[in-house]
């Protein structure tokens, strides 16, 4: 709806609203007259009453959940209650100096009564707790959201970042022109291509037992072997540089083999030295 649409709306309800307030004037003022009031207060009394509904329906407009529902509710029960005040003065038909009761039956005119002048002190506290939801009300918005609305309404428009822009990348002809290069597949073309994460296969963790095609084909070399090995390696080695560290890595062995050929070749060399110093 345009802007002079909703002008042209809001000045008819006004108009309306004022009508009705105007043929309602005369009931209630001669029903303010009837209980009691003077002329001041029996002017002021239609403002009481219907004064109290308009502003309700202003606050049935601006709040939410259950204090629209309150709104409604008072907007609700002043209406019934202005109806029946001016249903009362329509029975009678004449001016309030020319009535003195609101009604005939005394329990219904108590109730009248009642009625009619409970409403200034409702509209008191009615109207009190309308304008205090009123103006505490907040209305509901998503903080993250208004957040980077405001941060962005900072900016100015040069700094603001602009979307980037993708790559257009070349069609592929088939999976056969593609080249796998690190993390990336190279088109036949030199071009890098995007593959998705789907389609790339995944590396597969080992579980249970090494399968038999992925152990190593080297034979396992028993003891003696190793020995016979070493004692070859480390002819040219001397004493300081004969460690187990050493023989693990050039014998490629574990860690408990190398300790082993080390205390071996180690006690060898010793009974060697013993043995030549004996025979000289």
């Amino acid at each position: 709806m345009s802007g002079k649409a909703r002008v042209a709306l809001v000045a008819a309800l006004v108009g309306v609203v004022g009508m009705a307030f105007r043929v309602s004037w005369n009931a209630l003022k001669d029903v303010a007259k009837t209980i009691g009031a003077d002329e001041t207060a029996a002017t002021l009394y239609p403002f009481v009453v219907d004064g109290l509904m308009a502003l309700a329906l202003v606050a049935a407009l601006v709040l939410t959940g259950p204090d629209r529902r309150f709104a409604l509710r008072v907007l609700a029960a002043y209406t019934a209650a202005s109806l029946v005040l001016n249903y009362v003065h329509g029975l009678h038909g004449r001016s309030a100096g020319e009535w003195s009761r609101l009604a005939e039956f005394g329990p219904v005119n108590w109730a009248l009564v009642l009625l009619a002048a409970s409403l200034p002190v409702g509209s008191i506290y009615f109207g009190s707790d309308l304008v205090g939801k009123v103006l505490h009300h907040r209305p509901h918005t998503d903080p993250i959201a208004e957040e980077s609305v405001q941060e962005s309404a900072k900016q100015s428009i040069p700094d603001q970042p602009e979307p980037p822009v993708p790559p257009a990348l070349p069609a592929l002809s088939s999976a056969a022109d593609l080249v796998e290069s690190g993390d990336l597949l190279i088109g036949a073309d030199g071009q890098p291509v995007a593959v998705l994460a789907a389609d790339r296969p995944r590396p597969r963790r080992a579980t249970g037992r090494l399968p038999q095609a992925a152990r190593s084909t080297r034979p396992t070399r028993t003891q003696d072997e190793l020995l016979a090995e070493a004692r070859t390696l480390t002819e040219s080695w001397s004493a300081k540089e004969l460690t187990a560290d050493r023989l693990r890595q050039a014998l490629r062995t574990s860690p408990a083999n190398g300790r082993m050929l080390r205390d071996t070749l180690r006690a060898e060399r010793t009974e060697a030295a013993d043995a030549s110093a004996v025979v000289l």
